[in-house]
């Protein structure tokens, strides 16, 4: 399906945000921060201010009302359009039921790995192995410190909550890409040591082929430098 709208995750918020409430540009932002999606979409305002300039541009959104109060600058209130609403529907069906093929750059680096020495190659994956685990105790101890609030206790400063719900337990639905991301980094951590056993270990076949390939290119690299560097003395004399 083609959504016809640039491949912006925070487009998609934006409309969400405005799905739930019509809102202003500062309040999406606070918004966001307060649940913690900005550590799942990239926010900065220049960028926000952009996005919403091409939602208004594209009829996804509508200027509601503008506000000022005392000496702060003039807020925009932002409403969903119909087609907004529509293309918000389809865009997160596409994604939810979609995969798509991504390019992370750990597998970058992985499919190049073979530009360093397989020693440095191990203690460069020790120290990502180190971080991840870091990663990992930090982010069960902020989901767990999630799940243990309520409704009243997370509520933003001007969100209406009704008083039967306040009490209730902070709902997982609400912090489901933090378990998502959490089960990512859980299974790098688990590649990443698998893959330092098997460079570490004697007898893996690829490993002596790997650092004798390494060093013919440092070598040739090394030798190539060298004359570059007679040619350019040369020219210069």
């Amino acid at each position: 399906m083609s959504l016809n709208l640039p491949s912006n995750p925070l487009a998609l918020a934006v409309l969400a945000l405005v799905f739930e409430r019509p809102m202003h540009p500062y309040e999406m932002a606070a918004t966001l921060k307060h649940r913690h999606k900005h550590e799942s979409i990239k926010l900065r305002y220049g960028s926000l201010y952009t996005v919403i300039d091409l939602l208004v541009a594209r009829g996804l959104i509508i200027s509601k009302e503008t506000s000022r109060g005392g000496k702060r600058p003039e807020r925009t209130v932002y409403l969903l359009t119909q087609a907004g609403h529509d293309l918000l529907q389809d865009w997160m069906r596409e994604l939810l039921g979609q995969p798509v093929k991504e390019f992370p750059q750990f597998e970058t680096a992985l499919s190049l790995m073979g530009v360093l020495p397989p020693t440095e190659a191990v203690k460069l994956l020790c120290d990502r192995a180190s971080l991840l685990a870091s990663t990992i105790a930090a982010l069960e101890g902020h989901l767990a410190e999630m799940k243990s609030k309520t409704l009243g206790e997370l509520a933003e400063p001007n969100q209406q909550i009704p008083e039967p719900l306040l009490r209730q337990r902070f709902p997982d639905l609400f912090v489901v890409e933090g378990e998502y991301r959490l089960a990512l980094i859980k299974a790098e951590l688990a590649f990443v040591n698998d893959l330092v056993h098997r460079i570490a270990r004697d007898g893996w076949g690829p490993v002596g082929l790997w650092r004798e390939m390494q060093t013919h290119c440092e070598r040739q690299f090394l030798r190539e430098s060298k004359a570059a560097g007679k040619d350019r003395q040369l020219a210069g004399a």
